[in-house]
């Protein structure tokens, strides 16, 4: 079914979803729960739009049965988590690319697709300033690296000045139409532009670890802290009152653990396995350290 011209907006969101169909499904039922609460508010009452959209939620509707054993589905701080994840990966090796100096189509669709996920982001609550940066910065770069290589011109790498970020404004950035649009040709039967293939190559970006600060444009966005400490203010899981005891009996140590203390180890321990479907061994380590912490001593 083609997309309305009035859903244009969420078309590289919607083709996202389809890129992640069988990479990563979680990836592509947020992408589409976000298309769908952002379609609604574009138009929600002519005949097309609403029959595109209704389509959009059937799939999400038998995605979210498919996978109704997966918690990044099921409790919002687990997928608030995947995907924050998810879109950092992208964004670092992208980052690394562009520092190092090598423009080519995957680095500056990992630079994209990291945009569109941190928009994404958006469904689990209101974005926090250093996403809302993160998603301007990298948004800016895939278009400015695009429309170098377009001309034939050489991009400069590494970061930006902050007042140049500003100056861009996220909905007149060169190349994107507001909305976060990217203005270049229909996505079918077309071909892409240069920079936007059907994916970007993931075949590096498992084997990042992104820690505090490392390889964090100057300036813009701030410094990039582990997915799971990034996603302030973070959404309570909607079973995490069913799982807190509430009289929790006294420690060995004489202290007495809250059901707050019980919900954040369980966030710690959520954090972890997320981070191990990327396979980042030291961000599970680091979270499971902390809900242990927590578990024997009372305090983080």
């Amino acid at each position: 079914m083609a997309l309305p011209p009035q859903l244009k907006p969420i078309q590289h969101h919607i083709r996202t979803a389809q890129e992640h169909e069988k990479r990563d499904p979680v990836v592509a039922y947020y992408c589409r729960l976000f298309a769908v609460q952002s379609g609604m508010k574009l138009d929600s009452k002519s005949p097309e739009c609403r029959k595109f959209l209704v389509r959009l939620m059937d799939q999400l509707e038998a995605m979210k049965k498919e996978m109704s054993d997966n918690d990044s589905i099921t409790q919002d701080v687990v997928g608030n988590a995947h995907i924050e994840n998810y879109a950092l990966k992208l964004f670092m090796y992208a980052d690394n690319e562009d520092r190092a100096g090598h423009f080519h189509k995957n680095m500056i669709k990992s630079f994209f697709t990291a945009s569109l996920l941190l928009d994404v982001l958006s469904v689990f609550g209101e974005l926090s300033e250093e996403n809302v940066q993160q998603r301007k910065y990298a948004r800016w770069k895939a278009t400015y690296i695009h429309q170098c290589l377009k001309n034939g011109e050489t991009p400069q790498s590494g970061p930006m000045a902050l007042e140049q970020l500003d100056e861009a404004g996220e909905d007149d950035e060169p190349g994107f139409s507001r909305g976060g649009s990217f203005s270049g040709p229909p996505l079918d039967p077309n071909p892409a532009p240069i920079g936007f293939n059907p994916a970007p190559d993931s075949s590096n970006i498992n084997s990042i670890h992104v820690q505090p600060g490392a390889h964090a444009p100057a300036n813009t966005p701030a410094d990039l802290h582990p997915p799971p400490e990034a996603a302030k203010p973070v959404p309570t899981p909607r079973t995490a009152t069913n799982l807190a005891p509430s009289s929790p009996d006294p420690q060995p140590g004489g202290f007495q653990l809250t059901p707050e203390d019980f919900t954040q180890a369980q966030k710690y321990c959520k954090y972890a396995g997320s981070a191990l479907q990327y396979e980042d061994v030291n961000t599970a380590v680091q979270n499971l350290q902390k809900a242990l912490r927590l578990l024997t001593t009372g305090r983080e």
